[in-house]
This record gives C-alpha cells, structure tokens and sequence, in this order.
C-alpha cells in the first residue's frame, strides 16, 4: 500500500469513528426552553396566571426591588377605596432620604404626591420612596401581627412597621404563601431570609395588573414630576425606568431588581400576536443576562 492509500484509509477509519462518536450524542432539543442563566423561572399566561413551563418556580429566594410592585399594590388597594389618596403629599423624612441603594432622589423635607410616587417607586426603582410611602401610610393601618417577622416589630420600624405588616396581609390574602416581607423596598433582613418565589411573583403581577394606574405607571419609560420643596416652590423630578424591555414594542411592564445576594431579576408582561406572558426570571448572571434571559424565555413561548 503507497502512502497516498495509507493516508485514505487513515481518513475513512478516523471519519467512521466520529460519526460513530457522534451518533451516540444527544441531539438538540427545539421543544425544550433555551438555557438561561436565571436560577428560577416562570412563564406564565398574563390572563389565567396559568404557569406554562418553569424552572424551580416555588424556590424561596430573595427577589430584590421586585418587592416594590407590592408596595405599590398595597397603596393602590388603599386608593381604591378612598380615591382622594392619590392626591395626598408625602413628606419626605430623613429617615427615607437617607435610604441605601436606588433613589429617586428624594431630600429631606420635600413632598410628593401619591400618584407621583408611585412612578417613583418604580420606575428609578426608589428606595427613598419606598420608606416614604411606608411612613405615610403606617398610621393608619394596623400593627404587625403573626404574619410579620419579629425584627419587624422593634423600635428602628416603629414609623414604617404597619405598612410592611400589610404588605405580608395581601400577600396572605392573595395565596403567596411562600414570601414574606421585611422592608417595604426589597428584601431585608440576612443572607438566608428569603423573601418570595418566581410563582408568588406571578400571582402579585395577576393582582397589581387590575389596577389601570399600575399598568400606566409600569409601562411608562421616562415621568417628571412634581416634587414640592420645603419652602413650598416646586422643582420637576425626572424619572427614567430600569426595564430596558420597555425599549421594545411587545413590553409593558413591570420591575427590575438587583443586589448581590439576589442577583440580576426581572418580571415582565408582553404581548405578541394577541397571546400576552408573565416571565419572572430570578438570580440572573448581569443586567445585560437578565433581559436577554427574559426575552429568550418570551420568544420560545410565543414561538410555540
């Protein structure tokens, strides 16, 4: 045998051996999801709540901001009952300028109207807000019960306990039987206190979604808004939304979140070809994984 034959047929064994190699190899599967890098998971209809695929949906985990659609649930179940609340001001406190992490850069002794703040709550994802409606709304609403952690009951929430109490009550009312709420802005307390789960996240969006205010204040990208200083003039606030989703025309809704403990999350709503999703994706790798987790997740529902 020449070398030229030798070299073929060195070809032809090393060629059948791969092949065999390769006929032993699972194929790609186009039914299953795409891989993401979110730790939990849910696509869900946007009108039933029906969960259509997940991935570990009822795993405690800590959320982040998302924690501020039921803050901003909590307000508007109080504006549904008496309507005059949505013009009320908000005194900014110190306690709530002095607020760590996202702002809507709210400063002592300035005030805000309710339905102001509630674009900024959520769209800048204000921390500083969250306290401050705490703090407006915690007289009138009752103290913690059994459904509060005990942290919640000492003196450093004295002015913002019964608020975040009611917020553990909705969700008791609504079925989230697997979240529990610290602060009224996102998660609180230590590295193992879990605040809710991709599932629980759903049947908020379900409950928040009834209110026209919420979906406007979600959907909306950019808001200024008044803010009254403490000398009684007036200042414009500018307010510009975390959820990049928004950018595009299938998106609504609804709150980014992000700490180093909870990773990169996000629950979004959108539409295509009349068929409307939840998708909550939780623990993300990068801000820039979380949307792109979330619209591979979108995009292989509506495909099907």
């Amino acid at each position: 045998m020449n070398d030229s034959a030798a070299r073929t047929l060195c070809c032809l064994s090393i060629m059948s051996l791969a092949a065999a190699q390769a006929s032993d190899l699972p194929s790609e599967n186009l039914e299953s999801p795409p891989p993401v890098t979110a730790k939990s998971w849910v696509i869900a209809d946007l009108e039933s709540g029906a969960v259509l695929q997940s991935l570990l949906p009822d795993e405690p985990r800590k959320a982040a901001s998302t924690t501020k659609t039921m803050c901003a649930f909590v307000v508007l179940e109080l504006a549904l009952k008496d309507p005059a609340v949505l013009d009320e001001w908000v005194a900014v406190t110190k306690l709530a300028a002095s607020t760590q992490g996202s702002a809507a850069e709210l400063k002592e002794g300035e005030q805000v109207r309710v339905r102001d703040g509630l674009f900024a709550l959520m769209l800048p994802s204000g921390n500083d807000m969250g306290n401050a409606f705490a703090e407006h709304f915690h007289p009138r609403l009752q103290p913690p019960g059994d459904e509060t952690p005990e942290r919640v009951k000492t003196p450093d929430y004295a002015t913002r306990a019964n608020f975040i109490a009611e917020m553990n009550r909705t969700a008791r009312r609504l079925g989230m039987n697997s979240t529990t709420y610290r602060i009224s802005y996102g998660d609180g307390g230590e590295a193992n206190d879990y605040t809710t789960t991709a599932r629980d996240l759903v049947t908020l969006t379900l409950a928040a979604r009834k209110h026209a205010l919420f979906r406007e204040v979600v959907a909306t990208a950019a808001r200024t808004g008044k803010v009254r200083l403490p000398d009684g003039g007036e200042r414009d606030a500018e307010w510009r939304n975390t959820n990049e989703l928004l950018q595009l025309a299938n998106y609504d809704g609804v709150k980014t979140g992000t700490t180093p403990s909870a990773g990169r999350c996000l629950v979004a709503t959108g539409s295509y070809n009349g068929r409307g999703l939840i998708v909550v994706t939780l623990g993300s790798t990068s801000d820039e994984a979380r949307f792109t987790d979330s619209r591979n997740l979108f995009r292989w529902a509506w495909g099907r």
